[in-house]
């Protein structure tokens, strides 16, 4: 077969879970499956930038075909006007699979779309404008337009189901998988004193690592921290939370100064990719009480890191950790206090989920998920 990737999430100043998933199935897969064809499609222009970024991702196994038409003049062409995407990006390739959301219309061969929750009609209030927008133009024509759709968990599939139920004989769940060499257990006490360094971050620390945003329920969490501190007294480990910020995150941040823990919740710059794993090491605790994920990626990545995790209850969560992380009322201010004093008392607790969280997350690999999805492209060329 050949077979082409859209890679516009590879391609982001800042690559997200949804490009962290592409490059995990796609990179697996032309490993796993040499036999066939592969290429990575995109939009480039004179800076060279997205052909920096991309190849790192295709290696040998993988080319790239690319187009010089400006990617936003694009964008805004094929909402409006069926604009052929085999015109910028020819028409011989037996299957192409988007790996966000949406299908653009003139595409030649076999499509394949990752619809990877419904946080947009399940919780419209957390979703950035522009997001909501053009997944209320788009999605309903795109999942039309795919010959199959691939989602990340049972949980995702059953929300697609309850919005879409009409496209339930072409959806398939291909769950995540985790870099167990990038996500392992670091015993390296320097280099984890060095990455705290770098982060201004001293002693004891509960980590949260993902977007700063209204969905992840960091008001909650600095809320029930700062129960945390009153029943723990001025020694408690401080609350770290990194990450890129999102979009309406002016009131985490005010939540945080509006109960004096200034001192004790600490925002960190960008933390660059290489550092994740030692700043997970070298953290008590790793905290993600969110309130809608379609699969999860930050506590399964903790998990390989043997890490002991507090999660939510809610969404795709226990899917991903089953009973290897502490699981609290993602609504419960309570709930999560109870969480963190758990895990700050019980020393054999976070050796348990330690070595139970290692153990699942070894499930979760990004082989197993590429398998799965050539299995759906084989299904498709039958």
């Amino acid at each position: 077969m050949k077979i082409t990737f859209d890679a516009i999430p590879l391609i982001a100043d800042k690559i997200t879970g949804i490009g962290w998933c592409e490059a995990g199935q796609t990179t697996a897969m032309a490993r796993l499956f040499p036999e066939n064809d592969y290429e990575y499609s995109f939009f480039t222009d004179k800076s060279g930038t997205a052909l920096e970024r991309i190849r790192p991702f295709a290696g040998d196994n993988i080319g790239l075909n690319t187009s010089k038409f400006p990617k936003k003049l694009y964008r805004g062409m094929s909402a409006m006007l069926p604009v052929p995407y085999s015109r910028f990006f020819g028409g011989d390739s037996d299957i192409t699979h988007f790996f966000n959301y949406i299908v653009p219309p003139g595409v030649k061969g076999k499509t394949v779309v990752t619809v990877h929750d419904m946080v947009y009609k399940a919780f419209p209030e957390t979703v950035r404008g522009r997001t909501k927008l053009m997944l209320n133009m788009g999605l309903k024509s795109s999942m039309k337009r795919a010959d199959m759709i691939v989602t990340d968990s049972e949980f995702s599939k059953s929300e697609i189901l309850k919005y879409f139920p009409e496209h339930e004989e072409k959806l398939r769940v291909v769950p995540c998988g985790v870099d167990m060499e990038r996500f392992s257990p670091c015993t390296d006490k320097e280099r984890i004193e060095a990455v705290k360094a770098s982060l201004e971050i001293e002693g004891d620390y509960f980590l949260y690592l993902g977007t700063i945003e209204p969905r992840k329920n960091l008001e909650r969490l600095i809320k029930a921290y700062g129960h945390f501190v009153d029943e723990t007294g001025g020694n408690a480990p401080s609350l770290v939370l990194a990450g890129g910020k999102g979009w309406l995150y002016d009131g985490i941040f005010a939540r945080v100064k509006s109960m004096g823990l200034e001192d004790k919740v600490l925002f960190t710059k960008y933390v660059p990719s290489e550092d994740m794993t030692p700043l997970m090491c070298g953290a008590l605790a790793f905290v993600f009480p969110s309130v809608y994920e379609g699969f999860g990626m930050p506590p399964l990545e903790a998990m390989a890191c043997g890490v002991p995790v507090l999660c939510s209850g809610e969404a795709s969560l226990p899917e991903v950790t089953g009973d290897c992380a502490v699981i609290c009322d993602a609504y419960s201010i309570k709930s999560i206090t109870k969480g963190l004093l758990s895990l700050y008392e019980d020393e054999a607790l976070r050796k348990s989920l330690s070595g139970r969280g290692l153990e699942r997350a070894k499930l979760f690999t990004w082989e197993r998920s590429a398998e799965m999805l050539m299995e759906i492209y084989r299904e498709l060329m039958k």
